[in-house]
């Protein structure tokens, strides 16, 4: 099973939430998961943002979750040399095992077009991440997910679940 992660920090009661598919093209999840989270520290001024990394975790030992993948919203790192950003720091706290693929609707500075992949017939390009998979195979990957818009339909989902919604 794969599982694409959102963690909503914002408002009284922050949240991670996952949902489970097989196929990259599935348009339903096999399953979702929401787990609610007592308390998330602020991260120290000046550091990488990395409360998502203990939700995430808190979800997976929850409801003890051991995917093939994990898609997340965000990026595995910040520019082509590799700097580490969420999805590398989670790749690693899953062992180096589990793969990692990242999504992002913005671009960094340090990120070149061999990172971008287009979607239908968006404008825009999403910028893919990733650790465990070649980035070729990531790319493709997300390109087959179900959805007609810019965003697979299972992020959209998951982001939607992660803030309380439906």
């Amino acid at each position: 099973m794969k599982l694409a992660f959102a963690v909503h920090l914002d408002g009284p009661q922050p949240q991670a939430a996952a949902v489970a598919f097989e196929a990259w093209d599935a348009p339903e999840p096999a399953k979702a998961f929401v787990s609610r989270i007592a308390q998330v520290e602020k991260p120290a001024r000046g550091e990488l943002d990395l409360r998502a990394l203990p939700c995430m975790l808190q979800l997976l030992r929850e409801h003890q979750l051991a995917p093939e993948l994990v898609l997340i919203d965000g990026f595995v790192h910040l520019d082509a040399a590799e700097t580490p950003a969420l999805g590398q720091h989670l790749f690693h706290a899953l062992g180096s095992g589990t793969p990692v693929i990242g999504l992002s609707k913005s671009a960094r500075p340090g990120l070149p077009a061999r990172f971008e992949v287009m979607r239908e017939e968006e404008a825009r390009p999403l910028v893919v991440t990733c650790a465990g998979i070649d980035i070729g195979a990531a790319k493709v990957r997300v390109r087959a997910m179900h959805g007609r818009k810019r965003v697979p339909t299972l992020m959209k989902l998951v982001a939607r679940l992660a803030k309380g919604g439906d």
